[in-house]
Order: structure tokens, then sequence, then C-alpha cells
């Protein structure tokens, strides 16, 4: 997928995301005019087209569309080579203005984790695909950097 394809997902998301995404109308649990269900469907797209700009060799996304009470949350689990990795999860938090929470991961099942790190929903609405991909990128160990620390 296209930078400029990306950052348009990259404002969509963040603007969903200044919504109240976590209420139902009738039936059905996506807000009006299936604001959550819209937000689950780009929020997976976009991880997914994001897994391949990052380089992965192994990913694995998927979305939990949780309840009434909740946005829903979309995860990506990606892993560069062994031991290294990120596990990036997109949702209406309720910590201040965050929205996405990330950390370095071992495995994409179990495995050893890092400290939690957040990006705040302007990231999104800014819509600068490159700096989000360079943040994440920089936790990526080179073969030259794990051969020297052997």
């Amino acid at each position: 997928m296209s930078f400029k394809t990306q950052t348009a997902h990259m404002k969509r998301l963040g603007n969903l995301l200044s919504q109240d995404l976590s209420y139902i109308y009738g039936e059905r649990e996506s807000g009006p005019n299936g604001a959550k269900k819209d937000f689950l469907h780009k929020g997976a797209v976009f991880f997914r087209a994001l897994a391949k700009d990052l380089g992965f060799t192994e990913s694995k996304v998927y979305s939990e569309k949780a309840g009434i009470a909740c946005s829903g949350e979309i995860y990506l689990y990606g892993i560069w080579g062994e031991g290294n990795g990120l596990f990036i999860e997109l949702s209406q938090m309720h910590i201040k203005d965050y929205c996405v929470m990330y950390r370095t991961v071992t495995a994409i099942k179990g495995g050893k984790h890092g400290n939690n790190q957040f990006l705040s929903k302007s990231v999104l609405q800014k819509g600068d695909y490159a700096s989000l991909l360079y943040t994440f990128l920089s936790y990526r160990k080179t073969l030259i950097a794990v051969q020297n620390a052997a």
C-alpha cells in the first residue's frame, strides 16, 4: 500500500478515535453510521500494510470487537528475527489522549516483552506515516548488532 493511502488511513483512524466509539444503538454495536465497525476494519487494513512496510518476517493482525463499553482493539504482532519484534495495539484508551500502545516482544505467542510505550491520537491525525515507521523501526535489531552482543 502506498504512503499516500497509509497517510489517509492514519488520519481517518485518528478522527474515528476522536469520537466516542463505546456506545450502541439498538441491536448494533457500531455507533452512528457504523463508526466502530469502520474503525476495526480500517485499523486492520492499516496494520496489515504497516507490517509489510516494517519488514516483519512473521506477523499476525487481529481485532477484538469488544462490548458496548469499549471501542474495540486492533492488534499487530510482528517479528523481524529471532527474539526481535513488536506488539502494537490501536484502541480508544482512556489514558489522556493515547490510542497507540506498543512494546518489544520476543515471540508472537508468549516470550518476554518490554515496557509499554504510548502514542497520542494526534500522531495519527497528523498523518506523518514516515515518522511512525521510523519510531517503530528504531526497535529493529540489525544482524550486526545482534552478532556484536553475542
